[in-house]
């Protein structure tokens, strides 16, 4: 069997696509690395600079290739791409 998937989702506080996003994942019992980037403006920079630009929390990450937000991971659990990413497939 191989490694466990490194799976980060960059967050904020009262953030409901945020929840979302996690829970999506929690209810797979896909296990990630939350990085809340409340207040925090290095954490922020470093979320911007490895998602492209985007600002807007969750940003999902999944063995360093960027999934999206939180639309983005729920149209791949939809589409079978999720589990490709996973290597579960």
């Amino acid at each position: 069997m191989g490694t466990a998937p490194d799976v980060v989702v960059y967050t904020q506080l009262l953030c409901g696509f945020c929840y979302r996003a996690k829970r999506l994942l929690g209810d797979r019992g896909i296990a990630f690395r939350e990085i809340d980037v409340t207040g925090n403006l290095e954490l922020r920079a470093e979320m911007m600079a490895a998602a492209g630009g985007a600002r807007t929390a969750p940003q999902i990450f999944i063995n360093g290739f960027h999934v999206g937000g939180s639309d983005e991971l729920a149209a791949a659990a939809a589409s079978g791409e999720l589990d490709r990413l996973l290597g579960d497939v």
